[in-house]
C-alpha cells in the first residue's frame, strides 16, 4: 500500500505543477457557475413573484436541465485531458522500462496512478459540492439527502472515466491518441445500449454495459446497489485491462492468449454485472424525504395483496399499429424500466413481449398500401424500418388474448395464476404510457373486485357507450384516454328499472331521464336507496319534472328555470364555480381545484334546493356567483338578453349547484350527489375549449368517484407534500453570489496555479 501511495504521490505533483490540471479546474469552476446560476436565478426570480417552489432541491440538481445533468454531460470532455498522459508520458520518457523492471507490480503503478486521479477527481467534485453547500445553506428546508446522492453520483462518474482514460493511457505513447480513445469507449459506452437488442441474450449485456443515464437515479436522490455496482465494475474492469496491459508488455505472449486474458476479464465482469440486473438481487435506497421514486404507499399495499401469486404482464404490438413504435425489441429493456418500481416489491412479476400484425385503425398505412393485405404491409414496413425481429399473424396468437376487443391496438394484458385477467393500455396524450395510478388500478383488478357503476336507461339518459356530445363516453369508458374511469379501475353495466336493480351495483348513475319513471320504477329505485346504494343523480332544466321525483326521494328539488350570470364573452347561462370552503375539506381533489382557482363549468343548470327530512347529512360542494338568478322568460341566450324579474319567481341568490348527501345505512355508510347540470362531464363539455377558462371538471369527477367508491379507485398515488419551497436568500444577495460564483472563484483559483507555478520553476 505504501508503494501505491508514493506512486500516487509523484503522480498527483507532476499533475498540479502542470497547466493543465490547473486549466481544467478553472474552466469547470467558471462553467459550473454559468450552468448553477442560471438555475438559482430562475428560483430567486420565481419567488420575488410571489410563486412557492416545488421541491426546489430537485427543481436545482435533477430533472433535464438540473445542475447535476448538465454538469454530467461535459465531464467527459474534462477527464481525457488529464488521464491522456499518465501513461503515455512514461512510454516517451522511457521510465516505464524502469517501473516494469523493478520490484514493483503492475497492478501497483496502475493501482497508483489511479489512486491519484481519483483524489483529482475529489478536486472536481469539490468544485461541484461548493453550489451544493450554497444550496443546502439557501433553500429552506431543503433535501440534503439528495444533494449528497447528486454529488456521489458525479464522483462515481468521474472515477468511472478514469480508469477507461487510465487504460487508454497505457496501451499508446500518443497522448492526442490517447485523449482520443478515451473518448471513443466513452462514445461507445454511451451507444451501446442501442446494439443487437433484438437479440434476448445479448440485449441484456449491451443494455448493462451503457453508461447513459446510470447517474440520473443518484441525481433524482436514488441509491441503487445496480448502479453503484455498475461503476465499481467498470473501473475495475478498465483498471484490470490496463494491468494486463502492462504484465502481458514484460513477455511474449501469442495473440490468442493474450486476447483470451482480457476475455476472461471482460466475462468475469460481465456476469457479475448481470447477476446485479436480477430482480431479486434489486436494493434500492430512496433518500428523498417525501420518497418519490418509490410506489406510494397505497400501490405498495397492492402488491402485496398478490402474495405469492404470479403476476405476468404481456404486452402485444400490432405491427401495423399507430404505436407499434411503443415497445420495439430495440427499446424493450427501457420499457421493463417502466415496471421497475414494481419489481423492486414482486420480483418474480414475468414481462413477457409478442409482435403480430393485423389490419387495424391506421389512416397513413390505408393510404400508403391502399390494396396491401396485411402480410404484404408488414413485410414492406419491415424493409423500409429495417426490423431485424420477426412478427407473425394475428391466428399465432389468437389464444393467448382478446385482441379484437382492444381494436387490434397496442395493450398490455396483465394475468394473475388466479385466473383474473385485465387489459393495461396506453393513451392519446402526450405521455402516452400509463403512470403509476393506471398500472395499480390494474394490479388491483387481480386482488379484489373492483367497484361496478351501473348506468340507468330506457328513458333517455345519458349513455357511458355515446360517443356524440351528450354521451358519457369520455369520462367512463374511452379506452384511450387516460383519466376514463375504466382505465382507473372502474366496470360498467347498464342497468334498467323494470326489476330490482343488482346487488353488484356499487354506484348508480341517473343521468338526464327525459321521460318520467313509473311508479313500479320508482320503486325499484327507492328500494336501491333504502339499502344503502350510492348514487349520482344529475339533471337539467328543461327536464326537471322527470327528475324531481328521484330528487324528492332524497330531499332535494331541482328549482324552474335555467341559472344565468350575463358575463362578457360568455352566454349568460354557463356557470363557472370554484369550490366552496366545505369542498375543499371534502376532498384533495376539490382542495387542489380550489387553490388553483379553476372553475368547474356548466353549460345550462338548474338550481338545487335542500332539507334534511331524509336524514342527509348534505354539503354543498360548489354554488353559483350571488349575483346570479334563476331565469324563467328568456330562453334564446343568443339574439335575446336577460333581466332580473323577481316579480315572476326569479331567484337572485348564491345557488347550489352540486350537493354530497351522506347517512348511516345498515352500518354502511350511504353515499349520494345530486348535480343540477348533466353536461359538466358530457364529452362535449369535457372536450371545450373556452378562451381564458381553464375549467378542472376532471376534479369534481374524481372527487366524486373516489368518494363514491370508498377510496378504492382512482389510485391514491399522493405523497406529502415538498418543505424545500422557498429560499432564504433574496434578490440583493444573490446578485452579490453571481459575481462571486462566476468570477471571484474562478480568479482565486488562477492566482493558486500561478503560486505554483512560479514556486516550482523557482525550484
Amino acid at each position: 500500500m505504501k508503494v501505491i501511495y508514493k506512486i500516487a504521490k509523484a503522480e498527483l505533483q507532476v499533475l498540479f505543477y502542470s497547466p493543465v490540471a490547473w486549466l481544467v479546474l478553472v474552466i469547470f469552476m467558471f462553467q459550473s457557475a454559468l450552468l448553477y446560476t442560471d438555475i438559482f436565478t430562475n428560483l430567486v426570480r420565481a419567488q420575488a413573484m410571489g410563486r412557492e417552489l416545488q421541491s426546489a432541491t430537485l427543481g436545482i440538481f435533477s430533472g433535464l436541465n438540473g445542475f447535476y445533468p448538465s454538469i454530467s454531460k461535459y465531464l467527459f470532455l474534462y477527464v481525457p485531458l488529464l488521464t491522456m498522459g499518465v501513461m503515455s508520458r512514461e512510454y516517451n520518457h522511457g521510465s516505464i522500462k524502469l517501473l516494469l523492471s523493478s520490484p514493483i507490480t503492475s497492478a501497483q503503478v496502475i493501482l497508483g496512478k489511479y489512486l491519484s486521479l481519483m483524489i483529482y477527481g475529489l478536486a472536481l467534485t469539490a468544485i461541484t459540492a461548493i453550489f451544493a453547500i450554497f444550496t443546502i445553506s439557501t433553500v429552506n428546508m431543503v433535501d440534503t439527502p439528495v444533494v449528497l446522492a447528486g454529488l456521489l453520483g458525479i464522483y462515481l462518474l468521474i472515477c468511472a472515466y478514469a480508469a477507461i482514460g487510465l487504460f487508454m493511457s497505457s496501451i499508446t505513447s500518443y497522448t492526442v491518441v490517447s485523449a482520443m480513445g478515451t473518448l471513443a469507449i466513452l462514445a461507445f459506452l454511451g451507444y451501446v445500449s442501442g446494439v443487437a437488442q433484438e437479440i434476448t441474450l445479448v440485449r441484456d449485456i449491451t443494455y448493462w454495459l451503457s453508461i447513459s443515464g446510470r447517474t440520473e437515479t443518484f441525481f433524482s436522490g436514488t441509491l441503487t446497489v445496480e448502479d453503484m455496482l455498475y461503476f465499481i465494475i467498470v473501473v475495475g474492469l478498465f483498471l484490470g485491462f490496463a494491468i494486463l496491459r502492462l504484465e502481458l508488455s514484460k513477455q511474449k505472449n501469442s495473440f490468442v492468449k493474450a486476447a483470451s486474458k482480457y476475455v476472461f476479464v471482460f466475462l468475469l465482469a460481465a456476469i457479475v454485472g448481470y447477476v446485479s440486473t436480477i430482480p431479486k438481487m434489486m436494493v434500492v435506497f430512496d433518500v428523498t424525504r417525501n420518497k418519490t421514486n418509490t410506489l406510494s404507499i397505497a400501490s405498495q399495499d397492492v402488491v402485496k395483496r398478490l402474495g405469492n401469486s404470479k403476476l405476468t404482464i404481456s404486452t402485444f404490438t400490432n405491427m401495423l399499429g399507430q404505436d407499434s413504435y411503443l415497445a420495439l425489441p430495440i427499446g424493450q429493456k427501457v420499457d421493463i424500466d417502466r415496471f421497475k418500481r414494481y419489481l423492486r416489491f414482486k420480483p418474480d412479476i414475468t414481462l413477457n413481449y409478442y409482435y403480430y400484425y393485423h389490419k387495424t385503425n391506421n389512416p397513413f398505412l390505408d393510404k400508403r398500401y391502399p390494396d396491401l393485405p396485411d402480410k404484404q404491409r408488414y413485410d414492406s414496413l419491415k424493409r423500409v424500418y429495417d426490423w431485424k425481429f420477426t412478427a407473425g399473424p394475428l391466428e399465432s396468437l389468437e389464444k393467448k388474448a382478446d385482441l379484437e376487443s382492444e381494436d387490434f391496438q397496442f395493450v398490455r394484458l396483465l394475468e394473475s395464476d388466479n385466473g383474473k385477467k385485465t387489459f393495461l393500455r396506453v393513451y392519446d396524450d402526450m405521455m402516452r404510457y400509463p403512470s403509476e395510478a393506471e398500472i395499480t388500478a390494474a394490479i388491483k383488478r387481480m386482488t379484489m373486485d373492483l367497484p361496478v357503476v351501473g348506468f340507468l336507461n330506457g328513458h333517455g339518459e345519458r349513455s357511458s357507450n355515446s360517443e356524440n356530445d351528450r354521451g358519457y363516453k369520455k369520462f367512463a369508458q374511452d379506452k384511450r384516454f387516460r383519466y376514463a374511469l375504466i382505465n382507473q379501475g372502474f366496470d360498467f353495466k347498464d342497468v334498467t328499472l323494470d326489476k330490482d336493480i343488482p346487488a353488484g351495483i356499487r354506484i348508480l348513475i341517473v343521468a338526464e331521464p327525459r321521460k318520467p319513471l313509473s311508479a313500479e320504477e320508482l320503486g325499484h329505485l327507492q328500494q336501491y336507496i333504502n339499502r344503502g346504494g350510492n348514487l349520482i343523480l344529475s339533471g337539467e332544466p328543461g327536464q326537471i319534472a322527470n327528475v324531481n321525483p328521484i330528487a324528492d326521494l332524497l330531499g332535494v328539488k331541482f328549482l324552474p328555470g335555467i341559472l344565468v350570470h350575463p358575463l362578457p364573452d360568455f352566454t349568460p347561462d354557463l356557470m363557472m364555480m370554484t369550490p366552496t370552503p366545505e369542498a375543499r375539506e371534502f376532498s384533495y381533489y376539490l382542495e387542489r381545484q380550489g387553490k388553483n382557482n379553476l372553475p368547474l363549468t356548466m353549460p345550462g343548470a338548474a338550481a338545487l334546493e335542500y332539507n334534511t327530512d331524509k336524514g342527509f347529512n348534505v354539503i354543498p360542494l360548489f354554488r353559483t356567483d350571488s349575483a346570479s338568478w334563476t331565469e324563467l322568460e328568456t330562453t334564446n341566450f343568443i339574439d335575446d338578453s336577460v333581466r332580473y324579474n323577481p316579480k315572476i319567481g326569479e331567484i337572485q341568490k348564491s345557488h347550489p349547484t352540486v350537493l354530497a348527501l351522506s347517512r348511516k345505512v345498515n352500518g354502511k355508510e350511504q353515499k349520494i350527489m345530486v348535480t343540477g347540470d348533466s353536461d359538466w362531464l358530457s364529452n362535449g363539455e369535457l372536450g371545450m375549449s373556452r378562451a381564458r377558462v381553464m375549467s378542472s371538471n376532471y376534479s369534481l369527477i374524481n372527487a366524486a368517484f373516489d368518494w363514491l367508491s370508498d377510496g378504492e379507485v382512482p389510485i391514491d398515488t399522493r405523497r406529502d407534500p415538498s418543505l424545500d419551497t422557498s429560499l432564504s436568500i433574496g434578490e440583493d444577495a444573490w446578485a452579490v453570489f453571481v459575481y462571486v460564483f462566476k468570477w471571484g472563484l474562478p480568479i482565486i483559483l488562477i492566482i493558486a496555479s500561478l503560486i505554483i507555478w512560479i514556486r516550482r520553476r523557482g525550484k
